[in-house]
C-alpha cells in the first residue's frame, strides 16, 4: 500500500465552527455532498454527484472525538481510511489536516481507478469548505455523472489584474502555490514545475487580456475566457478534447481547486494561501501533467 496522501489548511475561522461544518448534515450539503447524514458516534455519509462512485453512501464510521473524524471508505473495491483533524490556531483561526490511505499517482495519470481523484478531489474540498467558512460562494464541485467539465468563478478584480495573474509566471506560480512556466503566446509552453521540469503543455489559442487555451495532451484542452462583470471579472473555464469514457476528473479537480487561491488572491488583503507547506494539494512533480 502507498503511503497515506496528507495535506494541511489554514481556514479562517474557529475549531468549533469547523467541526460544525464537518458534522452537520445540512453543512456538509453546501460543501462536500450532495447528500449527507450523520449521526455520531455511528454513522457518517455523504454521497451524490459530486462523490466519487457516489450512487450510494459507502462510508463507515470508525472513530470520532471533539477533535478527530476517521472513517472507512470502499471505493473501487478497496476500503480506504480518511482522517481528518482539528487544531485550533488562536480564536478565529484553525489548521484542518487531512489523510487519506491508497492513493496511488499513477491511478491519476492514467484514470484506472477512481481512487486516482482522491487528492484532487480533498483539495477542492477542503478549498470548498475554506469558501463556506469565509462566506465566499463556492467553486464548482466535480459531478462524477458527467463528460461535461466547465464552471464560472466571479472574482472581485479588473479583467487587466485577473489576466495579468493568470499569464504572468512568478503570479500564477504565487497563488498556484507550485512553479509555473507561462508563455503568453500561441505556440508557447504552459510548463508546470517550470520550463526546467522537462514537460510542459503549448497554449494553442491566446486572446491577449482575455482568453488562453492550453494542450495537456490526454487530458484534453484547458480554456479559460474573462469577461467584465459589474465591475468584477467572470471567469469561464472548460476542460475539452478528452475521451469521454474516461474524464479526467483528477485533473478537473486540481484545476478548479488552484481557482480559490486565484481568488482570495485577489481579494483577499494581505493574502496568504490557505495550505500549508509540505505538501502541494493535487500536485506531484511526477503528475504535474495530470492534474492541471
Amino acid at each position: 500500500m502507498t503511503e497515506p496522501m496528507k495535506l494541511d489548511a489554514r481556514l479562517a475561522a474557529p475549531v468549533e465552527a469547523v467541526r460544525r461544518a464537518l458534522t452537520d448534515p445540512a453543512e456538509l450539503r453546501v460543501w462536500l455532498a450532495e447528500h449527507a447524514e450523520v449521526e455520531l458516534p455511528r454513522r457518517y455519509e455523504f454521497w451524490g454527484r459530486h462523490t466519487p462512485e457516489g450512487d450510494v453512501p459507502h462510508q463507515r464510521l470508525l472513530h470520532v472525538d471533539d477533535h478527530t473524524i476517521r472513517f472507512g471508505w470502499l471505493l473501487d473495491g478497496v476500503e480506504t481510511t480518511t482522517e481528518i483533524s482539528l487544531r485550533a490556531d488562536g480564536p478565529d483561526s484553525t489548521v484542518i489536516s487531512l489523510s487519506q490511505s491508497h492513493f496511488d499517482f499513477a491511478e491519476a495519470i492514467s484514470g484506472t481507478s477512481i481512487r486516482g481523484v482522491l487528492q484532487t478531489f480533498w483539495s477542492l474540498s477542503v478549498a470548498n469548505l475554506a469558501a463556506h467558512l469565509e462566506g465566499r460562494p463556492l467553486l464548482p464541485k466535480v459531478d462524477f455523472t458527467s463528460a461535461d467539465l466547465r464552471g464560472e468563478l466571479l472574482i472581485d478584480a479588473p479583467m487587466a489584474k485577473v489576466y495579468e495573474s493568470l499569464t504572468d509566471s512568478e503570479q500564477a506560480s504565487a497563488w498556484f502555490g507550485y512553479p509555473i512556466g507561462i508563455e503568453p503566446w500561441v505556440g508557447g509552453r504552459y510548463a508546470m514545475g517550470g520550463f526546467e521540469s522537462g514537460y510542459a503543455a503549448k497554449v494553442v489559442d491566446l486572446e491577449p487580456g482575455r482568453k488562453m487555451s492550453v494542450d495537456w495532451g490526454p487530458t484534453g484542452v484547458t480554456t479559460w475566457e474573462l469577461a467584465e462583470s459589474g465591475g468584477k471579472t467572470r471567469l469561464t473555464f472548460v476542460q475539452s478534447g478528452f475521451d469521454e469514457q474516461n474524464p479526467p476528473y483528477a485533473a478537473w479537480a486540481g484545476s478548479v481547486s488552484g481557482l480559490a487561491e486565484l481568488r482570495r488572491y485577489h481579494e483577499v488583503p494581505d493574502w496568504q494561501p490557505i495550505w500549508l507547506p509540505a505538501e502541494i494539494p493535487g500536485l506531484q512533480p511526477e503528475t504535474a501533467d495530470a492534474t492541471s
